[in-house]
């Protein structure tokens, strides 16, 4: 369980430095996401593919609450809507979607791909 674990703090990490937030303080949300999520997953092995996902979404919930929404949409011109991780137990194979269109944007950790381009 602890690769999946580090894997999901891989992945989120790519797409916080992909939108430009990964500062120290962003990072240290992220480790406390990954560190509450690790009781979790040791409660429920069969749930690894879900990891990556939850956490993303854990990290999104911190961040609305310090800095607004995370991650703002790429995609639509003048956005200030979110996307949000589908399917909404984070997993499998979760991906970012915007919250307007309902348009697939990038799997998660790949924010910063060329997913995003129009």
């Amino acid at each position: 369980m602890t690769d999946r674990l580090l894997n999901a703090r891989a992945v989120v990490m790519r797409d916080l430095e992909a939108t430009g937030v990964a500062n120290p303080e962003i990072v240290s949300v992220l480790e406390d996401a990954v560190s509450e999520r690790r009781w979790w997953a040791e409660q429920w092995p069969a749930g690894a593919s879900y990891v990556g996902g939850l956490v993303a979404q854990d990290v999104q919930d911190a961040l609305l609450e310090r800095m607004g929404r995370w991650p703002v949409c790429p995609r639509c011109d003048a956005a200030v809507h979110a996307l949000y991780i589908h399917p909404e137990l984070g997993g499998p194979d979760p991906v970012w979607v915007c919250e307007e269109s309902g348009a697939t944007v990038a799997p998660l950790g790949e924010l910063g791909g060329s997913a995003i381009n129009k």
